[in-house]
């Protein structure tokens, strides 16, 4: 079975099959600095894994895109605070040009769901722009 969590026509924000959970790439706010839309970038890996039962030590693998590779040390800053250091995923780091030029990183993780679970978290729930002010989908496949 595959499970949408909150589609809408052009993708999901994540998308459950079978005990693998992959969350479409999260970014942070347009303005802020690399720090700080890392920091908004990994509390939405966060809030979603949260909403499809898992949680930061059960990530698999972890891609980080940095609008410029200078701002890895940067980035590594926050990321060393926040990853679960007993638990950390296999992590690849690349530079390239994001959707907008406001977007300094953008964060992709895979992870594993031992149970599935919907929050009652819905989209009009999420901050930012970023959220479309919605009812909440869980559409299956």
């Amino acid at each position: 079975m595959i499970t949408r969590i909150q589609p809408d026509s052009r993708m999901s924000q994540a998308v459950i099959h079978g005990q693998t959970i992959y969350l479409a790439g999260q970014v942070g706010e347009p303005g802020e600095d690399v720090a700080a839309q890392t920091r908004t970038a990994l509390a939405e890996v966060e809030a979603i894994l949260a909403e499809c039962g898992s949680d930061k030590s059960k990530i698999l693998s972890a891609q980080v895109w940095l609008a410029d590779i200078a701002d890895f040390e940067a980035m590594n800053g926050v990321w060393d605070a926040w990853v679960d250091p007993a638990n950390p995923p296999a992590r690849a780091t690349c530079e390239a040009k994001l959707a907008t030029s406001d977007y300094l990183v953008e964060v992709i993780v895979v992870a594993a769901a031992l149970t599935w679970r919907a929050s009652s978290r819905t989209r009009a729930s999420w901050s930012g722009s970023r959220r479309p002010a919605s009812p909440p989908s869980t559409a299956s496949t």
